[in-house]
């Protein structure tokens, strides 16, 4: 046993590729949700939040079983459906938030669209921002008549690694099929972040990449409800162009 164990040994020492053939591979690590969530905004930052005021348990109780009354309870995690806008921290904002109880019904056909056409063509989801108050809503740079201030839409991004390409494609092949019986609205944003309303059939913010398979749908009277909360640091779109690409530093911009 000795002598096979040093001839192994030999041979591994002779043909190191070989050997290290045989180490398992270390997958990178997927965390889309990174650019847009920082300290407070995640879980253990929800439970700071919710704890902090005992009139929130009331709120968010109240809030879940509306979702479980209306049979979307459980499509995304309750808890990121109260998430405000990336920059609540610059805006002075709270991290979450439950919206007026008269703004609920808004989110119920949001989240059937998710539920049927989005989580089974792209996988599960995260939400990264939904509802953010009017004052919260200008600070963070959303637009004007914004569906985040009527709680309509939600900013997700997929938690199946994939590509920016890919998952355009893909979400705007569901879009063309159903997402005007839906009165879905659906936008890109920097990274892979991308958004989902049921305000009105639309689309922007298209890559250049997937413009032929993927046109935009935008006319003359959406354009103030087309906006994207900027990330920290990103140049603000011209009001004047409301497809122009979102400015963020240190990364490749689409269209």
């Amino acid at each position: 046993m000795r002598v096979l164990a040093v001839l192994i040994f030999m041979l591994g020492a002779m043909c190191p590729a070989a050997a290290s053939a045989q180490l398992p591979t270390v997958p990178a690590v997927w965390n889309p949700a990174a650019p847009y969530i920082g300290n407070g905004q995640g879980e253990p930052g929800y439970r700071s939040w919710y704890l902090g005021d005992p009139a929130r348990a009331v709120q968010v109780r109240g809030f879940n079983d509306y979702l479980v009354g209306n049979g979307v309870g459980g499509i995304l995690p309750t808890w990121q459906l109260l998430r405000t806008a990336t920059s609540w921290q610059e805006c002075g904002a709270q991290p979450f938030e439950v919206p007026p109880t008269e703004d609920w019904p808004h989110i119920v056909q949001t989240l059937r669209y998710v539920r049927d056409f989005v989580v089974p063509a792209i996988g599960p989801v995260e939400a990264v921002s939904t509802y953010r108050n009017p004052a919260l809503n200008v600070c963070a740079g959303g637009a004007p008549d914004s569906a985040h201030k009527t709680y309509s839409a939600i900013d997700m991004v997929p938690l199946r690694p994939t590509t920016r390409e890919a998952m355009m494609t893909t979400l705007c092949g569901v879009h063309s099929e159903h997402g005007e019986a839906y009165r879905t609205g659906l936008g890109f944003y920097a990274f892979i972040r991308f958004h989902i309303d049921s305000t009105k059939f639309r689309r922007w913010n298209m890559d250049p990449a997937v413009a032929s398979k993927c046109p935009p749908i935008v006319h003359p009277e959406d354009i103030a409800s087309v906006g994207q909360p900027l990330p920290p640091g990103a140049t603000p779109q011209s009001s004047a162009d409301p497809l122009a690409p979102v400015a963020v530093p240190g990364a490749t911009q689409h269209r």
